[in-house]
């Protein structure tokens, strides 16, 4: 079909907002044919895989393609699992330095030569490693190399803050802990932890805005289904609605990362003493 210069079929032009409004109503609808696909398939396997799992094999499972919708929650799960690695790696170290000078002055350049590295890099060494602990495997490790990049790649602001919250307790905090003769963990979990929250969860906020933005970029390297593999796939197959459903799936990006700010506002709201320093 020729068109002629009309602009539904130049893919490369900007698409405006009734295009954009199409294109978001579209991927809606693509999701309920696929979400109802599903639906019929898990309902025509039920008896089978109940008998294949009570014969101890495999279900069966759906392989048909994800909908836009089902890829911002795979990209959702991603972050997360991401970010609760960054927490459970940044937050305990960063006690540990914060509360030794020494340890301070021996991570210090470890940590500046390492928090600049690019996501991309962050990706390819965890590819290696991964594809080393997992030769031989035959299963899907996309999302194992997504998560875990995205961790390294965004930990640094938690470990820095919590490093900083730290080794800034009120001395006076301290001495009263040693006069009350408390342990090393009750001083921590009593005094210090409470103290530090507020420069914490401000690491914890930055780490998540970070793990949102470099989650693009890794699941598109990484070929892992979600938010970056949809937008790579849609500029790449140039059709005449891609530049408009890669505008819907910026907004989506947009909406999301504000949403998961105000959620760690919400929880630093529950947890932090001080409402003020929640910001």
């Amino acid at each position: 079909m020729y068109c002629f210069g009309e602009s539904s079929c130049q893919p490369n032009t900007l698409p405006s907002p009734a295009q954009v409004w199409e294109s978001f109503q579209s991927l809606l609808r693509d999701h309920n044919i696929i979400s109802a696909d599903k639906a019929a398939f898990i309902e025509k396997t039920a008896a089978l895989n109940k008998a294949r799992i009570a014969a101890g094999k495999d279900a069966i499972v759906y392989t048909g393609r994800p909908s836009f919708v089902d890829q911002i929650f795979r990209s959702l799960q991603t972050v997360f699992a991401g970010f609760f690695l960054a927490l459970l790696i940044a937050v305990p170290l960063g006690i540990l330095i914060g509360l030794s000078s020494t340890l301070k002055s021996a991570f210090n350049w470890f940590i500046q030569i390492f928090k600049p590295v690019s996501p991309v890099v962050w990706y390819l060494l965890v590819f290696m490693i991964v594809k080393t602990v997992l030769i031989g495997s035959t299963e899907d490790s996309s999302f194992t190399i997504s998560f875990i990049s995205v961790g390294l790649c965004s930990m640094w602001a938690t470990l820095v803050n919590t490093a900083m919250g730290v080794s800034t307790v009120d001395k006076d905090y301290i001495n009263v802990a040693k006069v009350l003769k408390l342990g090393t963990f009750q001083k921590i979990f009593k005094v210090v932890l409470p103290s530090s929250l507020p420069l914490i969860f401000t690491g914890l906020k930055i780490t998540l805005s970070v793990a949102w933005m470099v989650l693009i970029a890794i699941e598109l390297l990484a070929q892992s289904p979600g938010l970056g593999l949809f937008v790579w796939e849609e500029f790449q197959n140039g059709a005449n609605d891609s530049n408009a459903k890669i505008i819907v799936a910026m907004f989506a990006i947009g909406i999301i990362g504000f949403l998961l700010d105000r959620l760690m506002l919400t929880i630093q709201n529950w947890v932090s003493f001080d409402k003020q320093d929640a910001i």
